[in-house]
């Protein structure tokens, strides 16, 4: 949706427009023609904020245009009449940025949300224009803009809701302002702009990593241009309008993969294995600050145990909901969650401390979580209700329920691309493949009726070619092709096969072996086994994770009332550890990787 702006003609426009792929429609009026606005989606509408007019004066006005199109309608005000500013949406909340009132500039951070007044809740470390700002893992973005002095900033700010300060993370390649913003995932895209001279249009694209802290260049325009708009549809980023070298432009254009040969370093290095960057002890962002921990969820018991791995002791016992079935690590790597699956709740543990840390978060039916690989949303497994629950990943509201066409849905892994999900649905036997982007089911697969199917954990292969899927009745893991989703072949490794994880380089697949009391180690490429390790005394490992070095497996046993550490070097057990009644989804944190796609640690 396109909200006023300038034509050709320098003069200010008062329609909005719809555009496409391959169409644009008009879609309604703003009460007053405005340019140098700013505009966020809450909910089923689109705010305006202020503008420059075609009096040559500021407009203070919160303009609302429902998101079918219609009139505008004004339904609240800035705290000054302002343009030339820029604004990102984090949960229900716009937050404005920067600004000019005509007489003065503004280094302001002024939040608003629908129903309330706008107010200033943090200020810039200096007046600021023409910023370009988005919004990623919960926080402000703004890159350059133009400044007092006449010229082009470099700096990179981040603001945290609820925080005082600003943050500087550090300074685009080239000074930038009149540049546009979006979001994908973690990373905020800085897309063309200029220099202080209206003539000097730049070309360039540049990347803000939120979780690592990175910023460098993400490539190339086709033409220099300024002034345009950017947003987030999905995995997508579509720019609009702008100026060119030749005056206005109309063109609607999406930022696409850089062709092989201009590929990054990180682009290649994720080319060649789905666990790039999970490897021995590279941990990134806020994994970096985690404790040492092991947390295992008693579903018995209604209590989390925390386990400190390098005396193998339980050092804590905190109660949570009832049913605790996995500890799940945030998108974002900031927070571990309790899905208390009776509770209809989520506990939040702060990893720094590994400490409950702040309020219990109100979901439905929470067996298992996921999160979208772009982090926008968390997928709550709904096994009871046979659901699949969208989920804002910072506020947990509710998106959009995807009813699933099986019984039993409670695991799965995405495509290399994070294009599609598979979910296994444990007690009809099947899987279900999901449109991420869509939030449809695609379609049902029914595992072979030979064995009797009783599908469980999901896994990826390394080159991204192969999904494992372990069954628990058939005492094997299923090798699917992933491109096509059809049966490969069928590997027996055990009774009750559980829990599938990737070793540290990428090349081993660990497979708990719940009624068997083994782990079986396979080749991730080809499927074949490789060795099977026995538990002393037996035992029912069933689900939990790779140490953040690779050397140790970590297991719970199901109806043991115990944790198992166990080397992955030679399959010796370390450590058996007393815990709660019936410990399921054990989570070792922290461990490598640049997100989480959730579960007790799927790291990509």
């Amino acid at each position: 949706m396109l909200l006023g702006g300038l034509t050709a003609a320098d003069t200010s426009r008062a329609d909005v427009v719809v555009a496409g792929p391959s169409s644009d429609r008009e879609a309604g009026t703003l009460p007053t023609a405005v340019h140098d606005t700013a505009a966020v989606q809450i909910g089923d509408a689109v705010y305006v904020f202020g503008g420059g007019t075609n009096a040559g004066t500021q407009s203070a006005a919160i303009v609302r245009v429902p998101l079918g199109g219609g009139q505008g309608t004004v339904v609240g005000a800035l705290p000054a009449p302002s343009s030339d500013q820029a604004a990102a949406r984090i949960g229900s909340s716009a937050y404005i940025v920067g600004g000019f009132t005509g007489t003065r500039w503004l280094n302001t951070i002024v939040r608003w949300q629908p129903g309330t007044g706008a107010r200033v809740v943090a200020r810039l470390p200096y007046p600021l224009r023409y910023a370009a700002v988005a919004s990623a893992n919960g926080r402000l973005v703004i890159a350059g803009g133009s400044l007092e002095s006449g010229s082009a900033g470099s700096s990179v700010l981040e603001y945290r809701p609820g925080h005082r300060g600003v943050r500087d993370l550090g300074h685009l390649p080239t000074p930038t302002t009149h540049a546009a913003a979006a979001a994908r995932g973690a990373v905020v895209y800085v897309v063309g702009g200029r220099g202080a001279a209206p003539a000097s249009l730049s070309r360039h694209i540049y990347f803000v990593d939120t979780v690592s802290g990175r910023i460098g260049s993400a490539g190339l325009l086709p033409a220099a241009r300024s002034d345009l708009s950017a947003v987030t549809i999905g995995a997508r980023v579509l720019l609009a309008g702008g100026r060119t070298v030749d005056g206005t432009d109309s063109a609607l254009s999406e930022l696409v993969a850089a062709p092989a040969g201009r590929r990054s370093r990180s682009t290649t290095r994720a080319a060649t294995s789905v666990y790039a960057f999970d490897g021995s002890g590279e941990l990134t962002g806020a994994a970096r600050f985690a404790k040492p921990l092991v947390y295992v969820p008693n579903s018995g018991s209604d209590t989390v145990d925390v386990i400190d791995p390098g005396t193998f002791r339980v050092v804590r016992t905190f109660r949570v909901g009832l049913l605790p079935q996995h500890v799940v690590p945030a998108w974002d790597l900031r927070t571990l969650y309790v899905t208390n699956d009776v509770g209809n709740s989520l506990t939040p543990i702060d990893p720094r401390t590994g400490r409950v840390e702040g309020r219990v978060i109100s979901v439905e039916d929470p067996y298992n979580m996921y999160f979208t690989p772009d982090g926008r949303y968390a997928i709550v497994v709904a096994e009871r209700l046979g659901r699949l629950d969208f989920r804002d990943a910072h506020t947990f509201k509710l998106h959009r329920s995807v009813h699933v066409p099986c019984v039993g849905v409670d695991h799965m892994d995405f495509s290399a691309d994070g294009r599609y999900l598979v979910a296994s649905c444990e007690f009809s036997g099947q899987l279900v493949e999901v449109d991420v982007a869509a939030e449809r089911v695609v379609r049902t697969i029914t595992l072979p009726d030979g064995y009797g199917a009783m599908p469980q954990d999901v896994k990826l292969s390394s080159d991204g070619q192969t999904f494992y899927v372990a069954d628990m009745h058939a005492g094997g893991v299923w090798a699917l092709a992933a491109s096509t989703l059809h049966v490969r072949r069928f590997i027996a490794t055990g009774a009750g096969a559980h829990g599938l994880y990737p070793s540290r380089d990428g090349r081993e697949l660990y497979v708990s072996n719940r009624s068997a009391g083994t782990v079986s180690v396979l080749s991730m490429r080809s499927g074949r086994k490789l060795a099977t390790w026995r538990i002393p005394g037996g035992g029912s490992p069933d689900m939990g994770g790779v140490s953040a070095n690779g050397k140790v497996l970590w297991l719970s046993g199901r109806y043991n009332a115990d944790v198992y550490a166990i080397s992955t070097k030679d399959g010796r057990l370390l450590a058996r550890i007393p815990v709660g009644a019936g410990p399921h989804g054990l989570c070792v944190w922290p461990q490598p990787g640049r997100y989480s796609l959730g579960h007790t640690g799927i790291l990509r």
